[in-house]
């Protein structure tokens, strides 16, 4: 697994041996960023279900001034931290050692506002989607501008709605899709 893009760009990022991750591959990691753009820069990226810290530190690479790795497997944590380490990019990370759930609820209390969510639970986990997604919409944690991504299998059909969340767009590659939300519009 390697960095696409920026200034870690075709740098190697160490994953565990198994099936105990299922990393977002490359070519969907690159539509991601593509999609995102220049909006990545400068911005507080929060990676749920972070792995390998591979989505989080694609957004460091492509110029987040923050990017905020919520993880509990511990040896995942390890992995993480050793992958910052190696690229020298501590400084733009913090690791919350916590369930996803955990995690948001911790930004909820620090009254932090994020730019871009992105989860990626096990897909046998379908439930945790919409917990997530409701969460998100009832917490004021998302920058007014900000998005949500979802990263599902093509078969899961995710909500239009999820408290103030509207999904406003999905991206399917091969089995895998990206759904995108932001916060609705009042009317």
């Amino acid at each position: 697994m390697r960095v696409i893009a920026g200034k870690f760009k075709s740098r190697q990022l160490r994953t565990l041996r198994g099936n105990a991750l299922r990393p977002t591959s490359d070519r969907l990691r690159e539509t991601l960023f593509d999609i995102l753009g220049d909006a990545v820069q400068d911005s507080v990226f929060v990676d749920l279900f972070a792995g390998t810290g591979a989505i989080g530190i694609e957004a460091i690479s492509r110029g987040a001034q923050r990017a905020i790795f919520v993880e509990h497997h511990a040896a995942a944590v390890k992995l993480i931290r050793d992958n910052l380490k190696s690229l020298e990019t501590v400084a733009e990370a913090e690791i919350f050692p916590l369930d996803a759930m955990r995690g948001l609820e911790k930004l909820a209390a620090q009254r932090a506002t994020v730019d871009f969510i992105f989860f990626d639970p096990p897909y046998a986990q379908a439930r945790e989607y919409e917990r997530i997604l409701e969460f998100i919409g009832s917490a004021e944690i998302l920058a007014a501008t900000g998005l949500v991504i979802a990263e599902h299998t093509k078969k899961l059909e995710l909500p239009l709605f999820a408290e103030m969340l509207e999904r406003t767009r999905v991206v399917v590659q091969g089995d895998s899709a990206l759904s995108f939300y932001r916060t609705a519009k009042a009317a």
